[in-house]
């Protein structure tokens, strides 16, 4: 093959062979990316075949993880984070510790180094974002609170797992065993350490004070020019450009780079449109990135090590979620919030395929570490599915053994019931409002305007304790729960106001409501007029769409039949 068109021959190969494989995954109802990273694998050394240039296509993973990550800064939010904070970021430290640890301690019983061994157990211990958000969407979880848990848990991991790209270079001499060290004599360890921690603080400066300003100044100036391919461009460009000009000037990773990219370009008005514009792009390059990881995979370590791939796989998708769930429940969330996250930690993705590709260019790692990586990867997210699919018949078999049910949820947790001091009003002809999101706060606007008493039900624990702390009724807990709505007084209460963007056990929602109040009226949030036929098949009295319209309605709505009705005697 002439070496000019090695570059077309690669690409060719790999979004052809991705598309079929991609394809064939889908229709077996498991992720794209295993499709991917199989397609990788057939066009790489380890497979009889042609083999793609090995070069070409680690330059064309750079690429696609710079997108990767510009996507994900993109998309970054830190008000969001703040809202699940006091779950997320305790819960993710501690969780990639266990995971870490337990990796680490696998590879030394192995006989490998300490820093592979390092490497190797943190590798396992971050999840994938891509596989996690597909999920989510697929089952309608992206803005239930679980959900939200979920993706601030991730977040905190990729953060951290920026922090450690960041000083693993830095650290490899010490992690080798010191030889590097005593090479360079006149450089110790906290000057590397300093210099480099100095880099990234300059560049998260220089991008914080000039680029969240420059940035969305300029997409504001191509975007006045009405050019929808100038504004593509603009974007994409300032992706690569500042990734690369920053670990030119800074030291810093591509990665790193590109992650700040996308967060001052998400200060811009247009953000939203250029996650939209660059998402087919984003999608391309990352496809070429897990084709390029599926090159350095040698599939003959299933054989030759299975119990290494054992161990591995048990670690990712039995030890890492265990710690997950026991640390949801330690901070009193209920079991559905602790199935739901360790379901979405059983895996592991991206960020896991840079840092052991980190670790082999840093040879603190070898091939066969990095191949029960991949292996690990492989089969976590293939299973990802079955493991997110073991979520519900688990929350049934759990509660149809009331001992076993009553041990796990929340034994004496003070948010899950209202105090004793709370007014009559609140406990008879009340509202109870699920959900305290955005159309949830301004219904109960419109109520607390008209003396509307309303107790509120909500899964977000934080919220529940700044309710309180207001003097609003609020209780804790998922409203499907018997339990939760009757704390919440049902059987006195006059409406159901179901205010919750996740649709997914409305009716067994509704179902719990009216076993215990037969005659109680329900209203309810839909998002398109399909949902809201089909709910208002399950008998519902009034389903509303949209959102802020929606909240208008739902107020008038709820404030009119309120108003309408026969007063109770004092």
């Amino acid at each position: 093959m002439p070496h000019n068109i090695s570059l077309i021959t690669t690409i060719a190969a790999a979004f052809g062979l991705a598309l079929v494989f991609g394809f064939i995954a889908a229709r077996l109802r498991l992720p794209p990316l295993v499709g991917y990273l199989l397609a990788g694998i057939l066009i790489g050394p380890a497979t009889p075949g042609y083999v793609a240039d090995s070069g070409i296509a680690s330059q064309l993973a750079e690429i696609g993880v710079m997108l990767l990550m510009f996507g994900v800064g993109l998309h970054f939010s830190l008000d969001d984070l703040l809202k699940v904070r006091r779950i997320a970021l305790p819960g993710a430290v501690v969780q990639m510790a266990v995971a870490t640890a337990l990796g680490a301690a696998v590879a030394v019983s192995w006989g490998w180094p300490a820093g592979g061994a390092l490497v190797f157990g943190l590798s396992l211990s971050v999840a994938s974002t891509v596989v996690l958000l597909k999920a989510l969407e697929s089952r309608n979880a992206l803005e239930s609170f679980n959900g939200r848990i979920a993706i601030g848990w991730l977040v905190v991991e990729d953060l951290a797992m920026v922090l450690v790209l960041v000083l693993l270079p830095p650290l490899a001499g010490v992690l080798q065993g010191g030889t590097d060290l005593a090479v360079a004599g006149a450089q110790p360890l906290w000057r590397t350490l300093g210099t480099t921690l100095l880099g990234v603080v300059g560049f998260v400066a220089f991008m914080l004070v000039v680029g969240r300003r420059v940035f969305p100044w300029l997409l504001w100036q191509v975007a006045k020019t009405g050019s929808r391919e100038l504004f593509t461009l603009c974007v994409v460009a300032a992706a690569v450009s500042i990734a690369y000009g920053c670990a030119e000037l800074f030291g810093v990773s591509f990665a790193l780079g590109a992650f700040f990219a996308g967060m001052v370009l998400r200060e811009s008005e247009f953000s939203h449109r250029a996650a939209e514009e660059t998402l087919p792009l984003r999608d391309a390059f990352a496809v070429l990135f897990f084709v390029s990881v599926g090159m350095l995979f040698d599939p003959a370590v299933l054989l030759e090590q299975p119990l290494q791939v054992l161990a591995v796989v048990a670690i990712i998708v039995l030890g890492k979620s265990l710690a997950a769930a026991l640390l949801v429940m330690a901070f009193g969330y209920p079991l559905t919030t602790a199935l739901t996250v360790s379901a979405s930690l059983a895996q592991i993705g991206e960020f896991s395929f840079i840092l052991a590709g980190l670790g082999l260019q840093l040879r603190l790692l070898d091939n066969d570490g990095h191949s029960l990586i991949l292996a690990g990867a492989l089969i976590s997210i293939a299973a990802n599915p079955l493991v997110f699919g073991t979520v519900g018949p688990m929350l049934r078999w759990v509660r149809s053994r009331p001992g076993l049910a009553q041990a796990l949820e929340r034994p004496d947790d003070p948010l899950a019931e209202l105090p004793l001091s709370t007014d009559r009003k609140y406990l008879s002809k009340q509202v109870i409002l699920v959900g305290y999101g955005r159309v949830g706060r301004q219904v109960a606007q419109a109520l607390t305007e008209r003396h509307i008493p309303f107790v509120v039900a909500d899964e977000n624990r934080e919220l529940v304790e700044r309710l309180r702390a207001e003097g609003l009724p609020a209780v804790s807990g998922n409203a499907t729960e018997p339990a939760v709505l009757i704390q919440a007084h049902v059987a006195e209460a006059r409406m159901l106001v179901i205010a919750t963007p996740d649709t997914i056990d409305v009716r067994r929602m509704v179902e719990t409501a009216r076993s215990l109040n037969p005659a109680i009226e329900v209203v309810l949030r839909g998002h398109n007029e399909e949902e809201a036929e089909l709910l208002a098949d399950a008998q519902l009295n009034r389903v509303f769409l949209g959102e802020t319209e929606l909240a208008r309605a739902i107020s008038r709505h709820v404030i009119e039949r309120i108003e309408a009705a026969p007063q109770p005697a004092h």
